[in-house]
């Protein structure tokens, strides 16, 4: 006798909800489990999180999506990395590039390399010209990453730019066409226990049961924290932005394959350009100044006309203590926040839909030794993301503004001194098992906001300078001439959407 279907009730809509339910779709709704999904009319999305990273591509892919018909459908644009403005000092510039910086030569990091080359002086490339996806990036130039993994247009990735509300349309027609039921209905009372949720009440009167519950309600945590009480780190003390505005403009410009976050006085400022408009926002800490000087600082600094009034979001950065809890699942912005400075709120849904799918209930039946492998790899993953955002604050010498001196004084997370003192000490980029964010991310910022090795590896120093410069320099030649084959991005897009 076959066992009985599970239910899975996912609540909430907007990204992390459809994410969530295009992925059931796809896997297990109709055969392994029924799959509903509850949404609201009248309870908004925040929707500002235009702006991904690579790891996007697989899930699209992973659905069978279809590359052109997405970026048509959501306007969107490629995103070769961020480019970021005024951190380490005012009148800087650096992008971090998804890509790398060279290659490994004689199984030793490039940046040894350059490092050696360029403190013998001599008029050797910048380490960003070493990077194809910067190059490129800086010409407003794309093509698709080559699969010759010899050639050097196969040492870079790419993102997308897009309507978060366009995509979680798109998958919401994705979903509902492999059996996911849509429930339009706002939930008022969740029937729940200590570690169990066995339905959700709605507003006409309507109860759903069921046997697994995903959390997609946003910051209110309406089941994990509302229901269940996970508790949350509050992650201010390392990121006290707390506030956002954020507005939509014309585009005016070439439109860029990469997004841009510019340091304001209390905060950053970004810049994400679509297909049919340029997504901006002001995020800042309300200790370091007033939300009408923000909403006056960002309006002050919009390319384009305004298509829209700013709109206010406020939060806390942090995350749920935990995230699973008996047979209730958080998912996006129910399970924490990171502010959106690396693009990383869409990721960490993906990472959190993956890791369900992996540790997934056999029979309906939910083993406490899953529940605990996912709060432990999810706990790990919201804290390397924030400390790689802590790391572009206090890699400053910024001391022009009250926030700006404040930053740089932090007393920081253990785990990112460790990782700093490394590349410090001598040049290492430390790695994990798990974490999101690779070695050449880390040396970007590094070496974008300053922070320079002591000394450059032995194998490297005991060859010669001019053994160096001839590594840099061809590794430079390569990545320009590489990019000048590229076409422009606008024009990449042009034909992809003609096709």
């Amino acid at each position: 006798m076959e066992p009985a279907r599970m239910r899975i009730v996912v609540v909430g809509g907007g990204t992390a909800g459809w994410m969530t339910a295009a992925t059931l779709g796809w896997s297990v709704a109709g055969r392994l489990a029924d799959v509903v999904l509850i949404e609201s009319e009248e309870i908004g999305t925040v929707g500002v999180g235009e702006a991904t990273v690579p790891h996007i591509r697989f899930f699209n892919k992973r659905l069978g999506i279809d590359e052109a018909d997405f970026i048509r459908r959501t306007h969107a644009t490629f995103k070769l990395g961020i480019e970021f403005r005024d951190w380490g000092r005012i009148g800087d510039s650096y992008i971090h590039p998804f890509g790398d910086f060279g290659h490994d030569i004689n199984g030793l990091p490039f940046h040894h390399y350059w490092l050696h080359a360029a403190s013998a002086g001599g008029g050797v490339p910048a380490l960003e010209e070493c990077s194809l996806p910067i190059i490129a990036a800086r010409a407003n130039r794309f093509a698709l990453p080559s699969d010759d993994q010899r050639a050097i247009g196969s040492t870079f990735s790419y993102a997308y730019q897009f309507d978060a509300s366009l995509y979680a349309a798109y998958l919401r027609r994705y979903a509902e066409a492999r059996a996911v039921e849509r429930v339009e209905g706002r939930v008022v009372r969740v029937e729940a226990d200590a570690e169990r949720i066995a339905a959700v009440e709605l507003a006409d009167g309507r109860r759903v049961n069921g046997d697994l519950f995903i959390d997609c309600s946003g910051f209110r945590g309406l089941l994990i924290e509302g229901a269940l009480a996970a508790g949350y780190d509050d992650w201010s003390p390392w990121l006290p932005c707390d506030a956002a505005w954020a507005m939509p403009s014309e585009s005016v410009g070439p439109l860029t394959p990469y997004t841009r976050a510019t340091a304001r006085e209390a905060g950053w400022q970004w810049r994400i350009p679509l297909q049919h408009r340029t997504g901006n926002g002001h995020v800042f800490s309300t200790r370091f100044t007033d939300i009408e000087r923000a909403r006056a600082l960002l309006l002050a600094n919009v390319e384009g006309e305004m298509l829209a009034d700013p709109r206010l979001l406020r939060f806390h950065t942090g995350r749920r203590r935990r995230q699973w809890i008996g047979n209730c699942v958080a998912i996006g912005l129910s399970a924490g926040f990171l502010e959106p400075l690396e693009s990383t709120s869409i990721h960490l849904i993906q990472l959190a839909i993956g890791k369900l799918l992996e540790l997934f209930p056999t029979n309906g039946i939910v083993d406490p030794a899953d529940v605990a492998e996912f709060n432990r790899a999810m706990a790990l993953e919201y804290e390397r993301v924030r400390d790689f955002l802590v790391l572009h604050y206090c890699a400053t010498t910024r001391d022009d503004t009250p926030f700006w001196r404040h930053m740089r004084a932090l007393e920081l997370p253990p785990s990112l001194v460790e990782k700093m003192d490394e590349f410090r000490d001598c040049g290492i980029v430390a790695q994990y098992r798990e974490g999101m964010f690779l070695p050449a991310s880390w040396l970007a910022v590094y070496h974008g906001q300053g922070i320079t090795p002591a000394r450059v590896h032995p194998l490297v120093a005991d060859a010669s300078a001019a053994t160096a410069r001839g590594h840099v320099a061809a590794i430079a030649a390569a990545c320009r001439h590489a990019a000048a084959a590229m076409p422009l991005h606008e024009d990449h897009l042009a034909r992809l959407k003609a096709a």
